[in-house]
């Protein structure tokens, strides 16, 4: 099965000119099935998926599918091989930048309580700067170079096996559960987890239960607690408690030491964020310990919530394409990147926003090439959407208000049944509400 462009890797001992050219793009425990295995087009694509539902790929030949793979290699390429001290400048200023934010911040918030007039300017001042080197380390600066996108530097302190972010999740488990297994199978019904994380349906060929009624609820609370879900979601808890009675004594051990890593990071970061910092305002005499505590608090729940919004205007807007499992088997290059194509939505925007964004908001383009310098999705952009219109693609793109809007309307419009001609909705919602209490009240016997 192809699953992404080939890869290049460098020999550390290699040249800088040589490092310059090719990209050290394999990050630790990236999933080594990256790579070309089939080069042979499949035969016609179906008009329908097994659901009904149209296969926007549906009027492309196969040759025309190996054509868009080719084209997208040499974008690729020319990019690739274009990177050089521009790209370089660009990340170190973007860290430098969120590494004086934060600094700054935290240095008005040690003033957090004074009041002038009855305000407390350096608590706002504080928080929203705080808030903003947040986003910035999590999407721009973190996200990015756990990728690779940074590797080809050769600079140890933003290298991908290297970086550990400021979030609950430890690195490593979060590039498994995003790098190897998202990235590899993009909208994959089945196979790629982030397709609603598991608590979420968010397309229609979904399987729909009761489980999903209560979810435009804990949508919000999902977006709120981000960082936590996502700890949760990359340690697999959810499959833990599901098979943990049929797990192996050494897959239970594994997880208690994963488990182990994620309560040592959340410790971590909640003490840096709940005590040091408010211990060194308290240390002012200015009476700002509790006022930089909630400005903490606040700055982490305006970072998940902007987290949580930008990858589902990415992932989860009308208009965006999922695949059944069978449709990947002997997939190939071009077909690869036909699903991150249509399997992407993009939010439009100002350059601050796609900085704020972790240029994420060139979702389709990162998808694309998820080791590419996110600079550089800003300049290819209209180059890949004039290719997917030349083959009448959909290129799904809409501000952020918009997108968002969409996806939550989503949400609750998924959190019922599919309508299935002659019958009512809420008739298959009470069927299925008494079959499940039927089950719950057999097992109790």
């Amino acid at each position: 099965m192809t699953l992404a462009p080939e890869r290049h890797t460098v020999s550390p001992t290699a040249p800088h000119h040589v490092a310059a050219t090719h990209a050290s793009t394999k990050p630790h425990g990236i999933n080594p099935r990256l790579s070309v295995t089939s080069a042979t087009p499949r035969p016609q694509r179906p008009a329908l998926k097994k659901s009904g539902r149209p296969n926007p790929a549906a009027h492309l030949t196969p040759e025309q599918i190996e054509g868009i793979g080719v084209e997208l290699d040499a974008l690729r390429k020319e990019v690739m091989d274009s990177r050089g001290a521009r790209d370089a400048a660009y990340i170190r200023k973007v860290i430098r930048v969120q590494r004086y934010l934060e600094m700054g911040s935290r240095a008005v918030l040690l003033f957090s309580g004074v009041k002038v007039k009855g305000v407390r300017p350096a608590w706002w001042i504080g928080t929203a700067g705080l808030s903003v080197a947040k986003i910035l380390e999590n999407m721009e600066i973190g996200h990015n170079i756990m990728h690779g996108q940074w590797d080809w530097m050769r600079d140890p302190k933003i290298h991908s096996t290297a970086w550990e972010w400021d979030n609950a999740s430890p690195s490593s488990q979060w590039k498994h559960s995003h790098n190897e297994i998202h990235h590899t199978f993009t909208n994959v019904l089945g196979r790629d987890n982030d397709l609603g994380y598991g608590i979420l349906r968010v397309d229609e060929d979904q399987r729909w239960s009761p489980f999903f009624l209560f979810q435009p609820i804990w949508h919000v609370g999902n977006a709120l607690l981000f960082e936590y879900s996502i700890a949760a979601y990359d340690l697999e808890l959810g499959g833990y408690l599901a098979k943990r009675k049929r797990m192996s004594e050494e897959e239970k051990a594994k997880f208690r030491r994963d488990a182990r890593e994620v309560v040592d990071k959340i410790k971590r970061q909640a003490t840096k964020d709940y005590v040091v910092h408010p211990a060194l305002s308290a240390a002012t005499f200015t009476g700002s310990a509790r006022t930089t505590l909630t400005a903490n608090v606040v700055a982490n729940l305006v970072r998940n919530v902007w987290t949580n919004t930008v990858i589902i205007c990415g992932h989860f807007p009308p208009g965006i394409a999922t695949f059944e499992k069978t449709s990947i088997d002997g997939e190939t290059r071009g077909e690869w990147y036909l699903r991150q194509m249509l399997g992407s939505g993009n939010i439009s925007g100002s350059p601050a926003m796609h900085v704020m964004t972790g240029n994420l908001s060139h979702q389709i383009e990162h998808h694309l090439y998820p080791d590419m310098p996110s600079n550089r999705y800003a300049e290819i952009a209209p180059r890949v959407k004039d290719l997917m219109e030349r083959h009448d693609l959909p290129y799904v793109e809409g501000n952020l208000a918009k997108q968002a809007a969409s996806v939550y309307w989503k949400v609750v419009q998924l959190s019922l049944p599919n309508q299935v001609e002659g019958r009512r909705r809420r008739d298959i919602v009470r069927l299925s509400l008494k079959k499940a209490w039927k089950k719950k009240s057999l097992g109790r016997f």
